[in-house]
Parts: C-alpha cells; structure tokens; sequence
C-alpha cells in the first residue's frame, strides 16, 4: 500500500470513526488489551482515544510507509536529520553512557559529552566543597542561571518539579537557585532582592553569546557585582555555557570556567546539556542530576528498541497526528496532577510548537494537511476551576494529556481520604467525564428542571491520554522528559517536516534590530530624526513610546 492510500484510507477511517462515540469505543471487548502499555511501572493508557484496532493497524502502516523506525534510527546514529542547518539532533547523546560510539563527521561526540559532564561535575565540587569562593572570600550558595527560550524552560521544569521531592531537596544543602529570562527590569529586580553578591554565581547560557535579551540581562547582573564588589570580581561571580570564549573572555569570565555545547542540541533539547546540568547540578548536586540524565536515557532506549504496539512515545506520536491531521483537532492540552510538574507544560510547549510549528515540509514543499497542534496546559486541579468548562462543553474539541503518580512527594491524611487520593480522584474522573459525558436522560433522571437541562448537558465524545507513573523522582523525570521530546520527534517524521529548526523565530528578531537603532537615533538627534518603519502604525506607536519616556 502507498503514502497516498493509507493516508486516504486513514481519511475515510476518520469519518468512520467520528460517527462513534467513545463511550462505545470504550466498551469494545477486549480493548485493554491494545490500548493500555506498561514498561516498568509506567502506565500509557490509550483507551479514551478516538482510535480503534483497524485506525492502530494503518497507523503503524503509515508509521512503515515514513520509514519511522530507519529516521528514528538514523537520529541515533548521527545522521544529520537536520536538513535546513545540515546538523544532526543528538539531544540523546547527551545521556549516552560513557562507552557508546555515536560519530558525527568522524567524531565520538559521546568522549566530548563526557568531556564537559565531568568538568562540570569537578566545577560544582569545588563550589560545594569551598574551594570555589566569591570575590571576598565568602562561600557561593546563591545561583542565578540567565537564558531565555530553551536556555531557561527547560531547566526551570526540572527545578520546579525536583524541588519537592524528598531525596533531591536534601541534596540542595542551603543553596539557592532563581532564573533571570526576561529582559523586563521587573525579572531582574525579582532575581537579585535580599541576595547578597559576595555570596552569588551567575550562569550566562548562551552559545553565541550574542542572544539580546540574555546579554543585557547578563551586563546588568555584571553590573551589580561590579557596583557592590569592584571591576575585578566577575570572574569569580559570573561562569558561561557557551561556544564563544573569545566573547566570553572579554565579558570578563575565567574561560576555564565556561562550559561547551554543540550545534547539534537545539535550545529546546539542550536541558541535558551543560544550559541545564551545570545550574541544577549547582543547586541539586551532582549525583542526583546523574540520576535525571539515566532516567531518560532508560526512555531513549526504550524508544530505539522496544516494537511500534508497546512503544509509549510513538504510540503518543502516532495519536498526536490522527488527532490533529486526520481528525482535525487543533489545541491539544497537557494536564499534569501534580504540582511539581507547574512548568513542564510551558517546557513542552515550546518544544512541540518551535518543533513543529511548519507549514513546508523537509523538502521546502508547502504541506497539504494540518501538522503542529497548539499546546496548552496547567496543573490540576487548578485547570478543572480555569479552563476545563471549556474542554468540557466548549465547541472546540480538545485532545488532553493527563499525568499522574502513584506516591505523591508528600502528603496530609485528615480522614478517609489523603490529599493525594483527593488529587488522585480528581485524576481518574476528569479523562471518564471527558469521554462519557451527561445525557439528556440522566438529567432527567436527576431531577434537573426541564429548561436548566441543555445547560447541564456533558456531549461528551472528547479523547484524552492518561500516562499513570509511580512516583516523581530525578530518575522519573528524566523518563518523562524523553517521553514527550520523542512524541515531537514522532509527529515530525511522519509529518515530513524538520522538527530540529526555528526560522520562525528570526524575523521578529531582525525587526526589533532595527527598532532598536531608530529608537537610539532619535534619542540622539533630540527627537528631531524621522521614525521609518514598513507599518505607520507602529511607527506612531513607537514615537509616542519615546516621547513619553523622554518625558
């Protein structure tokens, strides 16, 4: 069978399967059996997706037809799956074990990984131990990590969702971490209250130490160091993740003490690399990040070997694109039932929107069919009193991801019931409820008056995914970080787009370059100079900005 007759026969299957509800599809004989997968306490449950066996079988067709398996492999290996920039995308080398050979150009990029993990795991010892000091002498226990983008996301997740777990709470020792993103002076305000300089080390990440907004938040910092220290201090106060070390070096930073990545981790894949080990292993320590890095790598290998039918992120990838190209469903929701997780929804919508937000496909071909959903998401049960109305009885369907864990890092027990197993409940109806709905009948059933009763209809019929997990740990988290860097992965092949670029992010860039030159013209020329720019609008709007601050 061709490309084109099953991505016909998936078409016709869709419109099959939108006549039933999942209600039905739910009570098929059987549907267990294909539907939930387990690996090592990990649960996926795909039983309140629209999908039945014959849609499953010409998934995998098609996942065949796209040669998935050769392209998931071909990343593995090295190969430079990165057409437009001519990289490879080896976020997963950078959890390799020491002894894998993984060559891109005739080099063993696994000894380079190693490379800059054990500098950084020496680095952070001698921090911890002391022999790494402030300017005055003092001890470092105060981090700043300045990025933007996957500079910063990525590590803020792990930090939010580690910073309550038991284990790696402890690890932490008195130290403390905040991230400094926005060039809004607000975040830098935020970031440097009540900490005392002599006893803080700022982190620039940035590979070409060129990035705007990360630069003039890392020449403020040095600023305040400089203020309250003296010139000569940053060395002492202010290390790098960056390629430049001629930047570097003029920026005023030891560069011995800046920390390498390569062009083949995209920003938003980097969170394994030095942009994130190096802040959270300063504040975590070592050995627990160690654990984070293990934990998915247990998910890449899973993903290379295990088959398509019990392979969690294809099988995730699989849905993601019946869902939005053969079914239509444009927003997808990330739905995590635990507090920990608060930022990961905002992590993996960049990583899923900047991946495959595309609309050519790898060959520069305008594509004919929907890729990229819009991600949104936020912990429950905050989501079920925000925006769950609307997932609920809102015109637009929308796809949820639900996540949830068995051992919750703490608990409270006041009667019958834990906090958690309340959490837990709350977890395990909202997927039924999505699927099942309210009828008519049931209303009636229930007394409701005649004239409230379409008010109070649940139609019901919208799928979800619910991933049931053991217990949040580092080791978990890097599991489920991989899970979902994977689905993105999945979505892209099969797709045919590159999911390892993001034109789509430099034009605003260069506009704003050009803002920023107006702006210092006609602060120079006294307001006198004219204001050209493609839109009148803006250029009214940004004379009337500088009039106004100039008063």
């Amino acid at each position: 069978m061709t490309d084109k007759h099953i991505w016909d026969t998936l078409t016709n299957l869709a419109s099959k399967v939108q006549q039933l509800h999942l209600k039905d599809l739910i009570s098929e004989p059987g549907r267990e059996q294909y539907c939930l997968v387990e690996k090592d306490g990990i649960v996926l449950d795909l039983s309140r997706q629209k999908v039945d066996k014959e849609v499953l079988k010409y998934l995998f067709e098609l996942a065949s037809e796209k040669k998935l398996l050769q392209r998931i492999e071909s990343m593995f290996q090295g190969q430079k799956v990165n057409e437009t920039e001519g990289r490879a995308a080896l976020h997963i080398a950078l959890r390799a074990n020491r002894n894998e050979n993984i060559q891109v150009d005739g080099v063993n990029v696994v000894n380079e990984v190693y490379a800059v993990l054990d500098k950084i795991s020496q680095f952070v010892s001698r921090v911890r131990q002391g022999t790494f000091r402030g300017y005055t002498g003092k001890l470092i226990k105060n981090f700043i990590s300045i990025g933007i983008g996957g500079s910063y996301l990525g590590p803020e997740f792990v930090y939010e969702a580690l910073c309550s777990d038991p284990e790696a709470r402890k690890a932490t020792d008195g130290y403390s971490l905040r991230f400094l993103s926005n060039v809004d002076p607000v975040n830098y305000f935020q970031v440097i209250q009540d900490w005392n300089p002599e006893e803080t080390l700022a982190i620039i990440v940035s590979k070409s130490f060129t990035t705007p907004e990360t630069m003039r938040n890392a020449r403020n910092i040095r600023q305040w160091f400089s203020s309250a220290l003296s010139d000569r201090c940053i060395a002492h106060h202010m290390v790098a993740v960056s390629t430049n070390l001629d930047a570097v070096r003029d920026f005023g930073i030891d560069p011995e003490n800046t920390f390498g990545f390569w062009d083949w981790v995209g920003g938003r894949y980097s969170v394994c690399s030095a942009v994130g080990m190096l802040p959270l292993s300063l504040y975590f320590g070592f050995d627990i990040m160690r654990e984070f890095l293990d934990g998915a790598r247990d998910m890449d290998q899973h993903f290379l070997r295990t088959p398509m039918e019990q392979n969690i992120p294809i099988l995730m990838g699989l849905v993601g694109v019946w869902n939005r190209t053969f079914l239509g469903y444009p927003v997808r929701a990330l739905l995590p039932y635990s507090q920990a997780l608060s930022r990961f929804p905002a992590h993996i919508q960049q990583v899923d929107m900047e991946s495959n937000g595309k609309s050519v496909d790898r060959y520069g071909n305008m594509v004919s069919y929907p890729t990229g959903p819009i991600d949104f998401g936020e912990p429950g049960t905050n989501g079920q009193h925000s925006f769950y109305q609307l997932l609920h009885q809102g015109k637009t369907i929308v796809p949820a991801d639900f996540i949830g864990y068995i051992h919750s890092h703490h608990d409270i027990s006041t009667d019958e019931t834990s906090a958690h197993d309340e959490l837990m409940c709350n977890f395990f109806a909202q997927p039924d409820a999505l699927a099942y709905g309210k009828s008519e009948e049931q209303c009636r059933k229930e007394g409701i008056p005649e004239h409230l009763i379409p008010h109070r209809i649940f139609l019901g019929n919208r799928p979800s995914t619910v991933l049931l997990l053991t217990k949040l740990n580092a080791f978990a988290l890097g599991q489920l970080l991989a899970i979902f860097e994977h689905r993105t992965v999945v979505e892209g092949f099969l797709w045919d787009i590159n999911s390892f670029d993001q034109w789509g992010v430099e034009l605003g860039k260069v506009l704003a370059k050009d803002i920023r030159q107006q702006m210092i013209q006609y602060r120079k020329s006294d307001r006198q100079s004219n204001i050209v720019l493609s839109n009148p609008c803006t250029a009214k709007l940004l004379k009337k900005y500088l009039d106004k601050v100039s008063h």
